[in-house]
């Protein structure tokens, strides 16, 4: 960026529900002072100022107008920040104009994209222009894919450490998830299951675990798709409904990182649901479970109580083999609900990782982990109520 600008950040679709919470976590932990000069950016000026007042702003704070429909206003609010942190989705339907504003005037970004289709179109649109405007455009920075994408890096640290090197299988078990998906995800899947019923290259890249790795094809993947009984957990796994998004991220992460684990590195993503017939049954549901496309369920812009944030809660495990049978385990845990209270302050989190951590990360379009790696973590454990854990193997 060549001339400076007016804010470090500017939370777009501030009057939304996640925006809001968003908006709420930075005035509750940086405030509205000259520590963080920060905006609210929407469409709607009436719902900015009632968002501002309910959160106790001062009148004076800035509010922008901007509205994806509209693409020259979209160029005007990233012309005055460092960084926009957009709450806007699904992306597919309201994104891409803000992507390539970003990308022209070497602005930085962060989402919430769990959309790999669109992920992939818009990096070959404007990755090339990112690298060369220095802007960082880092997806995916919520409940998807932020714990599982510094998860698989975390274990790998350790398993340097115990076992003398990385491991080149993985896999991510959730253990628990108490708080559902956001309206917002659920609305991204139906988007793009629309999507991909109309154009057959979209379903391809769906079905392709190296969707987000232009240019490179590694070793054959689990698929994760059907339910078994994982002897290493003693528990029944069942189909994880984000695994589709999360392992593709953590593929593209290891392709940035230019593969330290190997080419031929595996991960599989499930969710655990038990012992025993009980779990058995459960895992079968699990994978036969079409609740997330009913049209009665949460849309973009609901969610949850705040007692219902509060009280939710998620714990994922990763376990790493190497080849002589020797294994490494660790666990990623947030203390507030998936979809909304810890997804709000991990993309804030994440953000400000990318202002102030990373200043000499270039310009392209990034994954978490490969963006922002170990310097996001004390963050996370700091700020955002998450912890990550090294168990016994």
């Amino acid at each position: 960026m060549s001339a400076p600008r007016t804010f470090d950040l500017v939370v777009y679709g501030a009057t939304g529900f996640t925006g809001k919470l968003v908006a709420e976590y930075i005035t509750t932990t940086y405030g509205a002072g000259p520590r963080l000069r920060w905006a609210m950016a929407g469409r709607n000026l009436e719902k900015l100022a009632k968002t501002r007042d309910d959160l106790g702003l001062p009148e004076d704070f800035p509010l922008i107008v901007a509205d994806g429909a509209q693409p020259e206003t979209l160029v005007e609010l990233v012309s005055q920040t460092r960084l926009v942190l957009t709450t806007v989705g699904p992306y597919q339907l309201y994104g891409s104009a803000l992507v390539k504003a970003c990308a022209d005037a070497g602005t930085d970004y962060v989402d919430l994209c769990g959309e790999p289709a669109w992920m992939r179109q818009m990096i070959d649109a404007h990755a090339e222009t990112a690298q060369k405007n220095g802007a960082r455009i880092v997806f995916s920075c919520g409940f998807d894919s932020v714990p599982f994408d510094l998860g698989v890096l975390f274990l790998q640290k350790e398993a340097r450490k115990t076992l003398g090197g990385p491991v080149k299988t993985v896999k991510g078990r959730v253990r628990k998830m108490k708080g559902g998906f956001s309206g917002g995800t659920a609305a991204s899947l139906k988007a793009t299951l629309a999507s991909a019923a109309q154009d057959p290259d979209i379903l391809n890249l769906l079905r392709n675990p190296f969707a987000l790795t232009p240019g490179f094809e590694g070793a054959r993947q689990p698929s994760g798709a059907k339910p078994y009984y994982d002897e290493d957990c003693g528990s029944w796994a069942a189909p994880f409904i984000m695994a589709a998004i999360n392992t593709r991220n953590i593929h593209r992460s290891h392709a940035l990182l230019e593969h330290p684990w190997g080419e031929d590195f595996t991960y599989e993503e499930m969710l655990l649901t038990g012992p025993g017939e009980q779990g058995e049954a459960v895992a079968k549901a699990v994978a036969e479970d079409k609740s997330m496309m009913k049209e009665d369920g949460l849309k973009p812009g609901e969610g949850p109580s705040r007692e219902e944030r509060e009280s939710g809660s998620y714990d994922v495990l990763f376990i790493g083999k190497a080849d002589d049978g020797r294994s490494v385990r660790v666990s990623v845990s947030g203390d507030r609900d998936p979809g909304y209270g810890s997804t709000s302050k991990m993309i804030t989190e994440s953000a400000l990782c990318l202002l102030n951590d990373r200043p000499d990360l270039k310009g392209g379009i990034w994954t978490p982990a490969a963006a922002m790696g170990e310097a996001l973590i004390p963050r996370l454990t700091k700020n955002a109520g998450l912890t990550f854990t090294v168990e016994a193997a």
